[in-house]
């Protein structure tokens, strides 16, 4: 991605967040689960409709739009009571873009030769917000290790980037990225802690994004988005401290 494309993803971040607080008030049906969730995944969003309009002032526009429509209460035929917030998302967006592509059918304009034509749909839109959701989640997990452990953050980051480096090189590296001596047994020992720690705020990050945490549907929902390989031992812990 290049700087441009990552500034402008930064700026609909940060209006995201004061578009939701703007209209905490003003929207009608919504819950403050709802406008939680959507602050918190606007980037599943974001990434979404770049991935579908290829441009990103455009897709700042309609994540701008997307934001303030849903909580005004636009998108009223998607019920979220009737399945995941995700899938609320997913639906109103692809009618957002939908909406746009047919805009710019009406509205003929030069494209650039490696701009796709604005009525190409996606082979599977379901498909392309699915791998949104599933980075985001991934992506929140390893900034929440990185926020709570730093250390087992830079081991598992290191492990998954070069899984043949060894323990010695792979101290050195870590120590000093942060600024600290590190030896190969304590960078052994943090990565054996890492991985069950990634898999505890993998889980605890799709239980938050569902209305229904109970085991069956957190499981459903792991299965879905391909993450159940991350956590299966944590999951087992949960499942069963839930049944107890």
């Amino acid at each position: 991605m290049n700087q441009s494309t990552s500034d402008h993803l930064s700026q609909i971040s940060t209006k995201w967040t004061m578009i939701c607080r703007a209209h905490a008030v003003a929207a009608p049906g919504a819950t403050s689960a709802q406008h939680a969730l959507l602050e918190r995944y606007g980037g599943a969003v974001s990434r979404y409709l770049l991935g579908a309009v290829r441009d990103p002032d455009v897709a700042a526009e309609l994540a701008q739009d997307f934001a303030v429509r849903f909580l005004r209460g636009d998108f009223h035929r998607a019920d979220p009571e009737r399945g995941r917030f995700r899938n609320y998302l997913k639906t109103a967006m692809i009618h957002m873009v939908t909406d746009y592509r047919r805009q710019q059918r009406a509205q003929p304009r030069p494209l650039e030769h490696d701009t796709p034509a604005p009525d190409q749909v996606d082979a599977d839109d379901d498909a392309v917000f699915l791998a949104s959701w599933r980075t985001e989640l991934l992506e929140r997990t390893w900034a929440a290790l990185a926020r709570l452990h730093p250390m087992q953050h830079a081991v598992l980051l290191l492990r998954v980037s070069e899984p043949e480096l060894p323990s010695p090189e792979m101290a050195q590296r870590v120590g000093a990225a942060l600024g600290q001596p590190v030896n190969a047994a304590a960078a052994r020992k943090a990565l054996q802690r890492a991985h069950g720690k990634f898999a505890d705020l993998l889980l605890r990050e799709v239980a938050d994004s569902l209305d229904d945490s109970s085991p069956e549907a957190l499981a459903e929902e792991l299965t879905a988005l391909d993450l159940f390989r991350y956590c299966r031992a944590a999951f087992a812990r949960f499942a069963s401290a839930t049944n107890a």
